[in-house]
């Protein structure tokens, strides 16, 4: 579904990810882990089209993707929520998601998702909590039916138990069997719960990588402190 093939990227002459490689096949769950600064949110920026890359590839669907445009990306089935939990403050919650979608349908089919939305709908989005504001990232990047889902940091700021639903929300999607997941995301334990493959970065580079689940929270923890 979505392959970076050794690339390396960065922001003028400074490189931040290096030879970096990493594959999420159709209907996978990976999680991208590492400490502050080690180029978790530039790979995905690169895997969106927001970085050109100085070398390597990004393919999706087998398809060479890398000088691609991000709205050409999202196009072919890239969904992207970045960190901040990101709204249009002055505008309703529905007026959010009829920004993406005024199909009521389409509408109603994230609200099944994230049922705690239907009753903010009438609120402004600048008024909702944090967790609130990440359902109804979440929920509008759906709207775009994307392939591949892309999540930077989604538990960032949030309290515990909205974080446990935004984590069954997102157990949910990956298991779908038609979409692809992959995630940014400090909290090793949520992110291997629902992850069937990671990857950990050290200063832009993939030093670790293998199978998800909790069975692996040692060996990330191990590679993480190196």
């Amino acid at each position: 579904m979505l392959e970076l093939r050794n690339v390396t990227a960065g922001y003028g002459r400074t490189m931040v990810l290096n030879d970096v490689s990493i594959d999420i096949p159709q209907g996978g769950a990976a999680a991208i882990m590492g400490h502050n600064g080690a180029g978790k949110t530039t790979l995905l920026r690169v895997a969106v089209g927001l970085i050109p890359v100085k070398s390597g590839q990004v393919l999706l669907d087998g398809v060479d993707v890398t000088k691609l445009r991000p709205n050409g990306r999202v196009r072919r089935g890239l969904g992207y929520v970045p960190q901040g939990q990101l709204c249009f403050p002055q505008m309703t919650t529905l007026e959010n998601l009829q920004l993406v979608s005024r199909v009521k349908s389409e509408v109603d089919e994230v609200l099944d998702t994230f049922p705690a939305l239907a009753g903010l709908l009438p609120r402004r989005a600048g008024l909702l909590s944090g967790g609130q504001r990440q359902q109804l990232a979440i929920a509008r990047t759906l709207l775009t039916k994307p392939r591949m889902l892309i999540l930077d940091e989604p538990t960032e700021g949030i309290q515990p138990n909205v974080v446990a639903e935004i984590e069954q929300v997102i157990v949910g999607l990956s298991q779908r069997g038609d979409l692809s997941v992959l995630l940014v995301e400090q909290h090793v334990g949520f992110a291997l719960r629902m992850t069937d493959k990671y990857y950990v970065l050290e200063s832009g580079r993939v030093t670790s990588s293998g199978a998800g689940g909790a069975g692996a929270e040692g060996a990330v923890r191990a590679a993480m402190a190196v």
